[in-house]
């Protein structure tokens, strides 16, 4: 199995220490699962490796590394509306898809010791996923990001870097370390083996429903479950297992937007945007690595962009809050345009929001 430089398409060995090729452009995985078929689920296992014959894994060495992540409960939360409760997870946010089979992938190959920024959700899982498989641990947040997080990441045992500036600069502070000390970056951007895992999220909701629901709403900062919800939605229309693509409609925060305000005028590149603060800091992103990649799939499948409000983000907060849904600030903000959509567009029907972050995470 082989990395492929999304740029200039050189193939290296998926057991490269390099976290891109050496022209910059950032890997893809070469690799095509079986078409999806229900009756190749593993329904012995509680959990997203059920679907390992679905994915690029080699030997059973999950077994050490899974703490039990997905197979999280889809909630009717009102007529038409459904979430999928994603932070029913062991460090409570989505990551934990994407990290464990990441993870997964790092012990297989011998890495011993890996780095990874973070604005706190992904650093959670890398250090839970890395402490469950006996690897050394360092992570690289900005400055801002929830005490609660940092502690959870130092909990499992990783060296914690606050980074004063923005989520870009923190990055590459980070990446600075992996280029010159050869640290494994085990970053949920760079590595294409997280996208095996976020990609579940969708096997899960098929599974769930025997079907998929019309509109698909997705948080998008760095695009890791975008991106691995698209792929997965793209398996099941290749398998004939759904006709049709459900229509994607991508999230931004207003404060935020450089997906949002490059596909307004068709581009093929993240818009230039100066990162305001916003609540929803967990996409709070304004040089998203893949974003190419990103805006190639939305002009691909006629995907949405809309804009979380700001000021809307606490009310939506509380209405979760006020029927059971405890989320923090960037899931909130998820459920903000929602109704932001709908109120420029009409209520719509038959959608899925997910529900990617515990609300604990971002008391603060």
């Amino acid at each position: 199995m082989n990395f492929i430089c999304s740029k200039c398409e050189n193939k290296v060995e998926v057991s490269t220490r390099k976290p891109r090729c050496e022209c910059g452009g950032l890997w893809k995985l070469d690799y095509k699962p079986p078409n999806f078929d229900l009756n190749k689920i593993d329904k012995d296992i509680w959990g997203i490796f059920r679907y390992r014959e679905f994915m690029p894994l080699e030997g059973d060495g999950w077994k050490n590394i899974t703490l039990g992540e997905g197979m999280t409960p889809l909630v009717e939360f009102d007529e038409g509306l459904l979430l999928k409760m994603d932070y029913f997870m062991p460090t409570l946010s989505y990551k934990d898809r994407g990290a464990a089979v990441l993870m997964a992938h790092c012990k297989a190959i011998g890495v011993d010791s890996v780095v990874q920024d973070s604005s706190g959700n992904a650093g959670n899982s890398v250090a839970a996923y890395s402490a469950k498989a006996g690897i050394e641990c360092e992570i690289f947040v900005p400055e801002g990001t929830s005490p609660k997080k940092i502690d959870m990441i130092r909990a499992h045992g990783a060296k914690v870097n606050v980074v004063p500036g923005t989520r870009d600069h923190c990055a590459d502070v980070c990446r600075a370390k992996v280029a010159s000390e050869g640290k494994y970056y085990a970053n949920h951007v760079y590595n294409p083996f997280f996208y095996e895992g976020t990609k579940t999220y969708i096997y899960e909701v098929y599974e769930q429903l025997h079907r998929i629901p019309e509109n698909i709403f997705v948080p998008v900062g760095n695009g890791t479950l975008f991106i691995g919800i698209v792929k997965g939605l793209e398996e099941l229309l290749e398998g004939g297992i759904i006709d049709k693509m459900p229509q994607i409609i991508g999230i931004q925060s207003e404060k935020c937007a450089p997906i949002y305000e490059a596909a307004l005028k068709g581009e093929k590149e993240p818009a230039k945007v100066q990162v305001q603060a916003t609540l929803a800091e967990g996409i709070a992103i304004g040089v998203p690595m893949r974003g190419e990649e990103i805006l190639e799939y939305v002009y691909k499948h006629n995907i949405k962009i809309i804009t979380a409000p700001e000021d809307k983000i606490i009310d939506a907060r509380l209405a979760l809050a006020s029927k059971g849904i405890y989320c923090e600030h960037t899931t909130a903000a998820n459920y903000a345009a929602y109704l932001n959509y709908c109120e420029l567009n009409g209520k719509i029907k038959d959608s899925l929001i997910p529900m990617t972050g515990a609300g604990l995470k971002s008391d603060h």
